[in-house]
């Protein structure tokens, strides 16, 4: 297996504004074909970071280097190689769809000829080459999005920053360009950020996440290393045929190592304090009048882990302790 090429590496990076501190101090890397998903809530320093790595925004402290330049000395020669995806797509809606790309084309260094050659071959890709010759006044946010997306990719970058891309979508289109965007993440070696608060995006696409509350960071790493330091109890899905009924969901929850009970459509999610504590579960169940069919682990989601965070910083926040960063 090849050394890991790193694309972003950044210490300490910290920038203010009249409102306050953005960003603290924040030091994290990404390697080549990784996709990181940079998690928080509005406010948080999500598209902060986003501004500081691609060179738009300097720094009050800190240092980084993305694809090998400092993004502040080197900013135009760092853009010439990323790519941008606003939450706000920002086409002129004067323009078509493809007069859209053959202008920032242009405006790259190519030739009529080659930006339309690309833009089309671009909204062929993302299911757009029926509007292709429509002014974009007309289209619908998922319409724009697909368009934004084809002008991020225009130049061929290295390097994609997507800030709230499914934003403003309805579950349908928000489907479609999370599909579009795994497909890019796959595209020989192209490494993406991706700025969200949107769990369910992230956790399809992320290889690692940092997770922002007040532009400070409080976990970074992979989804399995995170669970690992931060979730401690255990699930199982108990198969009982149907809904749990009230009285055994009742005998489970009087269990102590049983954190919470609640019924499935199926059965039972159970959250106990360990493995161990499975089969006085069942034994609970059976002893309630239950049948149990079945019993299945469930490993924490991106949800999971988010909101363990949370809870964590929360809980550091009440003691006044501050907040670590999860290694």
């Amino acid at each position: 297996m090849g050394a890991r090429e790193r694309v972003i590496d950044c210490e300490e990076l910290t920038r203010s504004f009249p409102s306050g501190v953005a960003l603290d101090r924040l030091t994290l890397d990404v390697d080549r074909g990784e996709v990181l998903a940079l998690l928080g809530p509005n406010g948080a320093g999500k598209t902060t970071t986003m501004r500081l790595l691609n060179g738009v925004l300097v720094p009050d402290s800190g240092r980084a280097t993305v694809l090998g330049l400092d993004p502040w000395t080197d900013g135009d020669d760092l853009r010439s190689r990323t790519g941008v995806l606003t939450e706000n797509a920002g086409l002129d809606e004067r323009f078509t769809a493809l007069e859209n790309l053959e202008f920032v084309g242009r405006l790259r260094g190519m030739s009529g000829d080659e930006a339309r050659r690309r833009g089309g071959e671009l909204l062929e890709r993302f299911g757009m080459s029926h509007r292709a010759d429509v002014k974009v006044q007309g289209f619908s946010t998922g319409q724009r999005k697909r368009v934004a997306l084809a002008r991020a990719l225009l130049h061929d970058p290295e390097l994609l920053f997507l800030d709230e891309p499914t934003s403003g979508l309805d579950p349908a289109a928000t489907r479609d360009v999370v599909d579009l965007i795994g497909s890019l993440a796959s595209d020989h070696g192209r490494t993406v950020v991706l700025c969200t608060h949107f769990l369910g995006e992230a956790g399809k696409l992320a290889s690692r996440m940092a997770v922002l509350f007040q532009g400070v960071l409080h976990a970074f790493g992979t989804p399995d290393a995170l669970a690992a330091e931060l979730w401690t109890a255990f699930e199982v899905q108990l198969d009982l045929g149907g809904e749990a009924p009230r009285e055994v969901l009742a005998a489970v929850s009087a269990l102590d190592a049983v954190q919470q009970a609640v019924p499935t459509t199926r059965g039972a999610l159970v959250r106990t304090t360990g493995r161990d504590d499975v089969p006085a579960v069942v034994a609970a169940c059976v002893g309630a009048g239950a049948s149990v069919y079945g019993v299945a682990p469930r490993d924490p989601n991106l949800e999971d882990l988010y909101f363990a965070i949370e809870a964590k910083v929360g809980a550091q926040a009440a003691v006044g302790t501050g907040a670590e960063v999860t290694p």
